[in-house]
């Protein structure tokens, strides 16, 4: 139980992340638990988000894996039934899961029209579904707090991958002028290079290496280098901010 006893800002509170299976989406998770949130770990990888909430709970922590496809609007709703139905209510919805490692590398120009559909129906549109499925049940409890995963590639050349961010941007401010009549805030964070095993098998190395000579702080982030911003904007700290992109990323990109 140590790991998460002490202040616990998010007690009595219900959080999904999707995309918890791993990487950054499993730092969000156990951060949520460790501040007192009984957090729903969601992938479409079931093995992955199982291991992730089992290690939740054997530190004393409240978690339940459930299987998602976000892309899919029958399963976002799922999603959320199931976590009505686990623990009563949703409170906050971190919108993580995406098509990354593995990606492949292609222009807009050339990449395979199929793939660019199913990249943007999961990059992009799943953020939406998503949103969808949980906001009326935040504004039953009285409000809520949505976190999407933007990118610094929002930014910069990055192909489709950046123009889903892009997308991702807008989605967040557009859906803020939707959600706050309900008391639902929803920002976004733009990391910039994360150490993670899916960037490590996607990203060529080189590239990687010519990144981080160009970030002030000069080294890659690491998953919990973001823990920090996604709590911060789901706690009542951050109850005026809505509709905003936060760039966490050693100082990589400048915004005036």
């Amino acid at each position: 139980m140590k790991d998460f006893e002490g202040m616990r800002r998010f007690d009595e509170k219900v959080g999904i992340v999707t995309g918890a299976g791993g990487g950054i989406g499993q730092a969000y998770a156990e951060a949520l638990a460790r501040e007192g949130a009984a957090v729903v770990v969601a992938d479409i990888n079931q093995a992955g988000a199982e291991r992730v909430a089992a290690g939740i709970r054997s530190e004393g922590g409240t978690a339940l894996a459930v299987p998602v496809d976000i892309s899919d609007p029958a399963s976002a709703k799922a999603m959320a039934d199931r976590t009505l139905a686990e623990f009563g209510g949703i409170d906050y919805l971190v919108n993580n899961a995406a098509i990354f490692g593995g990606m492949k590398l292609d222009f807009l120009l050339t990449v395979d029209w199929d793939y660019y559909k199913k990249f943007m129906s999961v990059n992009l549109d799943g953020a939406l579904l998503c949103t969808r499925a949980v906001y009326r049940k935040m504004a039953k409890r009285g409000g809520g707090a949505i976190v999407n995963q933007s990118s610094t590639a929002a930014w910069m050349y990055a192909n489709y991958y950046g123009l889903a961010k892009v997308g991702i941007n807008g989605l967040t401010q557009q859906l803020s002028r939707e959600l706050g009549g309900q008391n639902i805030r929803i920002n976004a964070i733009a990391p910039g290079p994360i150490d993670t095993e899916a960037n490590r098998t996607t990203t060529p190395q080189e590239m990687v290496a010519d990144i981080v000579k160009g970030i002030p702080l000069s080294r890659m982030g690491q998953p919990e280098d973001l823990v920090g911003m996604c709590l911060f904007l789901l706690s009542d700290q951050a109850r005026w901010i809505t509709g905003q992109i936060f760039n966490v990323d050693g100082g990589q990109i400048i915004r005036s």
